[in-house]
């Protein structure tokens, strides 16, 4: 049930943020794939928001990770994009939270393969003109419903 959606600016790439947010399954992988630009930390910032998140919602290039409590539960928000190899992930500590995290949200998943979480749910962000065009594509039983809840 692959679908693709037109975001026509930064506000409707925040709106399905949260969209998905309201939808948030028990427990679920998003990995957001694009090139710079394409608007995924404009995506998690919404949804982080939609969960409550009110501080500050950087993207994590830098520290490759952050991690968010909110009511509904530990989030994990990766951007491993400057990472130069994956097994550089198992310094972050992200074992410990793996039994704790109710979603992690993982920017350019690509670079971290073979030592992340399967994704539930995958969306490809890519520029559109001035819009954004997304695919949303589930991987699992919980990523087909949580596209479904959308």
């Amino acid at each position: 049930m692959n679908t693709t959606r037109l975001l026509a600016d930064a506000d409707a790439t925040t709106a399905l943020g949260a969209a998905l947010a309201a939808a948030l399954p028990e427990r679920a992988v998003l990995h957001l794939s694009g090139e710079l630009g394409a608007g995924k930390t404009t995506l998690a910032r919404g949804l982080l928001r939609a969960l409550g998140v009110t501080g500050p919602v950087r993207s994590p290039t830098y520290t490759l990770v952050e991690r968010y409590p909110t009511p509904e539960g530990l989030v994990l928000h990766l951007d491993l994009y400057r990472i130069a190899d994956a097994a550089e992930l198992g310094f972050l500590g992200l074992d410990a939270d793996a039994a704790e995290a109710r979603l992690w949200l993982i920017e350019w998943p690509e670079r971290g393969a073979g030592h992340l979480p399967a994704a539930d749910l995958v969306l490809q962000l890519g520029l559109d003109g001035s819009a954004r065009r997304v695919g949303l594509q589930p991987l699992t039983p919980t990523g087909e419903r949580w596209l479904a809840g959308l």
